[in-house]
């Protein structure tokens, strides 16, 4: 069983309780939020999740589907599925939802078994065939730095950074563990491989190099001397 990071944006607790117990049963991680504000708080820090379950009528500044309709503006968002889950039960309403983005949209009453199996199809559609696909577990998001492993591509402050392998080797080492102190002797040992030769002097030098074509993102990287 796959254990897939789900986001459940619902305002009714006893329907949030509901549908994150049984995701939950599933194996699945759960967060479960009762506004659009609070989810997109949560996607700003960095958050990651593979599906989305969105009521349209919400408390706060933002719908369910004007929130549906501003991640589909967002790059980092725009293909994580969504599955609408409502009251609103009319086909304009259905129409409505499918055009701002949903992958699918289920009325509420909602038998459980059905709404388990909405969402396994959106699972198994979107992530059983990968490939060089972009998913939430292959990017790391670090304030201004985004690093998609997948595609091996580096951006900061959403502006693509060309480096060279033994660089990007380096800052996937490092963003992989936040707050991790390396000695030269580990980040070697990490990033060394085929077509790569790096003693601890010239490693300096590729982290210079680094910094610099980081710019503003170049302050993540800290040395500790000693």
């Amino acid at each position: 069983m796959d254990n897939y990071r789900i986001l459940v944006l619902e305002d009714e607790q006893d329907i949030r309780d509901l549908i994150s117990f049984q995701l939950k049963a599933e194996g699945h991680h759960v967060t479960a939020v009762d506004s659009a504000d609070k989810a997109i708080s949560l996607l700003e820090k960095g958050e990651k999740y593979h599906l989305m379950l969105v009521d349209w009528m919400l408390p706060g500044t933002l719908s369910g589907l004007e929130f549906t309709r501003k991640i589909r503006q967002h790059r980092d968002y725009k293909e994580i599925p969504v599955i609408m889950v409502t009251a609103l039960t009319q086909p304009d309403d259905v129409v409505a939802g499918l055009d701002a983005g949903a992958d699918d949209y289920i009325t509420k009453p909602f038998d459980l078994d059905v709404l388990q199996a909405r969402v396994r199809v959106q699972l198994r559609a979107n992530y059983t065939q990968l490939g060089a696909q972009s998913t939430p577990g292959n990017l790391i998001v670090k304030d201004i730095l985004r690093i998609d492993t997948a595609k091996c591509r580096v951006s900061v402050s959403e502006q693509e950074v060309q480096l060279t392998s033994t660089e990007y080797k380096i800052i996937v080492t490092l963003a992989q563990k936040p707050g991790h102190v390396f000695t030269r002797t580990q980040l070697i040992s990490q990033i060394q491989g085929e077509n790569i030769h790096v003693t601890g002097r010239t490693l300096d030098t590729h982290i210079a190099g680094l910094r610099k074509k980081l710019a503003e993102g170049g302050q993540l990287v800290e040395t500790i001397r000693g």
